[in-house]
């Protein structure tokens, strides 16, 4: 624990867009931890180039977790492990929602796990009414027209057609 004694969590993702299934880990998470700190990777490595830029996705989720006193965000573009060990994170929370994120997120904390033992990964199961739920999907909705209202915030679904019009 940090010297102030503090339970310390970072919640890492491209949130591009930010879904209401994301939304709901950082709101749970935030009634575990005394600090969460959502880790909004600037440039992600597994996926194609962001829509949105790193600061207009942190923006999203800012105008979204306003009442979430013990949450704030910030881009980054380092090693997650150095970056929850920048913020004082004992803790990375993530959302799994099928057997597939499941494969990707054991491996990703095998390796994080051989940097920094001293950070333990968490993973909380999606709601189910978000377990479908993905940004992607998300995006392919919005270029065609589909309803976003039960999904994605309404700001965000706003820029998605702005961002996505044919």
């Amino acid at each position: 624990m940090p010297a102030d004694g503090l339970r310390i969590a970072v919640c890492p993702g491209s949130y591009d867009p930010v879904t209401l299934g994301h939304l709901d880990i950082i709101a749970r998470a935030a009634e575990l931890f005394d600090r969460v700190v959502v880790g909004v990777v600037k440039q992600p490595v597994r996926k194609q180039a962001t829509l949105f830029s790193a600061e207009e996705r942190a923006g999203f989720i800012r105008a979204e977790i306003g009442k979430l006193r013990n949450v704030q965000v910030k881009p980054f573009d380092t090693l997650l492990v150095d970056f929850a060990r920048e913020h004082g994170a004992k803790a990375i929370v993530k959302g799994l929602r099928a057997i597939s994120d499941f494969e990707y997120e054991f491996e990703m904390n095998q390796l994080n796990r051989k940097m920094a033992p001293d950070i333990e990964s968490i993973y909380m199961m999606s709601s189910p009414h978000f377990s479908f739920l993905s940004s992607s999907g998300v995006k392919e909705l919005a270029m065609f027209g589909g309803d976003l209202s039960d999904l994605v915030p309404p700001a965000v679904a706003l820029r998605l057609q702005e961002a996505l019009k044919p």
